[in-house]
């Protein structure tokens, strides 16, 4: 059975708490009286955590890395953009 903590008891227990859990204990912390996290002692499923694909702009830089196209892509792009009459092009180096 897991004993029930409020958020600020456990702010000052928090070591405390964390080696009872070591120990085996569950412990539920409650926030307004009402369940909001769980502390628990690591099983086989907590140890191996799944790691999520990549996401934002590193998501967008690690594909690029592969792609051995890109130098003449952005050179192609950047000739188009060279033809355009709106706004001159960025001069590269």
């Amino acid at each position: 059975m897991a004993q029930f903590v409020g958020v600020a008891e456990a702010k000052r227990r928090f070591s405390e708490l964390l080696d009872r859990v070591g120990a085996g204990e569950r412990i539920v912390i409650a926030r307004r009286g009402k369940p909001a996290v769980a502390l628990v002692p690591p099983g086989e499923e907590l140890t191996q955590v799944p790691r999520s694909a990549p996401a934002g702009f590193a998501a967008i830089a690690g594909a690029l890395a592969d792609w051995d196209e890109l130098d003449e892509v952005v050179r192609e792009a950047y000739a188009a953009r060279g033809k355009a009459k709106d706004r001159p092009a960025p001069i590269l180096d």
